[in-house]
């Protein structure tokens, strides 16, 4: 399995933990940035704010990104992602609880790679992740040069 990092933006510390559980329940070891406001999302992919003066970092293997954060939502992060030359081709999957259509709509319109409701249950929660690390961190070809 590709062990490029993974970027976890999602505000609610228990959901953050519970992400973590189910990949070490699934045996991902890609090390885990976890974030929980789109600011610092920003600054770590693009090495500004608390990051500055710092390389900026490899970019991840892919960000899992939550809706509904404080401050900057989790669409404006991804509009944003998409708008940087840097971070523009990044896979970005929005890992939400929202079941409004339009947020779905428009997570795709602003260039979601994937747009995934968080299961409640724990197991269906778990098979969710392994099946996002095998498809993202094995099967899936990211772009030359990313």
């Amino acid at each position: 399995m590709n062990q490029s990092t993974i970027l976890l933006v999602e505000d609610n510390e228990s959901d953050a933990e519970l992400t973590q559980r189910a990949m070490a329940k699934n045996r991902m070891t890609n090390p885990l940035v976890v974030v929980d406001n789109g600011r610092q999302a920003l600054d770590y992919l693009l090495g500004q704010g608390n990051f500055t003066g710092q390389e900026a970092p490899e970019l991840p293997a892919l960000v899992l990104l939550d809706l509904n954060l404080p401050g900057m939502s989790g669409l404006e992060v991804l509009r944003q992602i998409r708008a940087h030359e840097r971070t523009r081709l990044l896979p970005v999957i929005m890992l939400t609880t929202s079941m409004e259509d339009h947020d779905m709509t428009r997570s795709y319109e602003l260039g979601a790679n994937s747009y995934i409701r968080k299961p409640v249950d724990y197991n269906e929660f778990v098979q969710t992740i392994n099946l996002i690390g095998i498809y993202w961190l094995e099967i899936n070809q990211p772009p030359p040069n990313h």
